[in-house]
This record gives C-alpha cells, structure tokens and sequence, in this order.
C-alpha cells in the first residue's frame, strides 16, 4: 500500500539558548494508507507534539512533513487550514462539543463551517454516522445531556465528518469507563476496516494499543520502536 504520510527529521524546540528544550530531535516516520496504528511513549517523550504537527495545527523547528504528497512545512496557514478541514479529523481525551448544540449539529459542525452553511447532504451523512455510533435515539440531544462515552462517540463522528483520510486521536479513551472505551474502539476499528481510514492513536493503554495493528513507541523525541 502507499504511505499517506511521511515526516523525516523532525525536530520542535520551543525557547532558545539555555532556556530551550528540546521536544522532536530528528523523529522520522511513514504511516500507509488504511493503517490503523497506536503511538507509545511516556508523558513528555513527544507524542502530543507529534500529533500537534500531524494535524497542521503547528509547525516543527525543522524537517519535512508530507502528505498526499503535499508539503505541508512550505504552505501558508491559509493552505493548511483548507488542507486540515479537507484531509484531517481529530478526536481528543476532552471530547470538545459545544454545549448547546445537539449531537447532529456538533457532528456537522466542521462541514458548515467549509460550506458556510448546514446542507441536506451534511445533515444526511451526520445522521448516518451517529446511527453507526448506535446513537440513533440521541441525534437531536443536547450534547450537554449525554453521557460520558456518548459524547466521545459524537466526537468520533464529528472527526468523520468530511471523510478525512487521517484521524488523530489523542487519548480517545482516557476519560472513559472500560466498557465505553471498547465500544469506541470498535467503532474506530470499524470505521478502518470499512472505509479504509487511517488512525493514529495515542494512547497509555496497553490493551487500547494491543487493538491496533501497529504499534509505534517514541521517546526520547525519536521513535523508538
């Protein structure tokens, strides 16, 4: 299969001179297309930034970062912003919603945001993907009243919206009871089997990463394993 995404020397270093550290030093890394892959490492060792780059959400110090075969250092934020909406979906510990929306408008949230408007379409596909959630009977809950692993089921759904090819997940399940923490790794593992869906997921959970099919360990700011 072809790589989706590809990052060499990757180096982020936040202050300088004495007072720097050092985060990424050189990490370099391929994910292919449809892979479905945990990321390991203890806190600090760089995982958080490295997903924080993925998602064009930050620029590294240096090094090259691509995808789609896309330059994704060289682009201006105007670029990356239409490349992430396009492209990328997340799904953080702290699900995210907004409060007063209901599950089907947060989960539509990113492609009326591109479309400047709520469409049929967007509606259509937001419905279909809450009912795959096994959310059917809370698509017009306020998020404000669901559950724990309700909620982080409508962030799973909203990630998906636009049809990314990549998925960062960060700490998905960190937040969640172990029965809802399954349940939101078989609907990622469905999603990837299904649509071919890239995820990337970091996680401390060794049974969470026992579920992916590859296993990547940083530390250090370097993949380790």
């Amino acid at each position: 299969m072809s790589a989706l995404l590809q990052v060499s020397d990757l180096v982020k270093t936040y202050g300088t001179g004495g007072a720097a550290t050092h985060v990424l030093r050189g990490l370099s890394l391929e994910l292919v297309a449809g892979e479905m892959a945990a990321l390991l490492g203890p806190s600090g060792s760089g995982k958080s930034t490295l997903l924080t780059i993925l998602g064009t959400l930050m620029q590294p110090t240096s090094g090259r970062y691509s995808m789609l075969g896309q330059d994704l250092v060289v682009a201006d934020e105007a670029d990356l912003t239409t490349f992430r909406n396009l492209h990328i979906g997340f799904v953080f510990q702290f699900h995210n919603l907004l409060p007063d929306f209901t599950a089907l408008e947060n989960v539509i949230f990113p492609t009326a945001v591109r479309e400047g408007r709520e469409t049929a379409s967007a509606r259509a596909r937001g419905r279909d993907l809450l009912t795959r959630m096994g959310l059917a009977d809370r698509i017009n809950f306020p998020s404000a009243n669901l559950s724990g692993g309700q909620k982080q089921r409508v962030a799973v759904a909203r990630a998906l919206m636009n049809q990314p090819e990549l998925v960062l997940a960060d700490e998905p399940t960190g937040n969640l009871d172990r029965e809802s923490a399954a349940q939101v790794m078989e609907l990622i593992a469905e999603i990837n089997r299904d649509e071919g869906t890239t995820f990337l997921i970091s996680t401390h959970d060794e049974k969470i990463a026992a579920l992916c099919r590859r296993q990547i360990v940083v530390g250090d700011g370097v993949v380790t394993g």
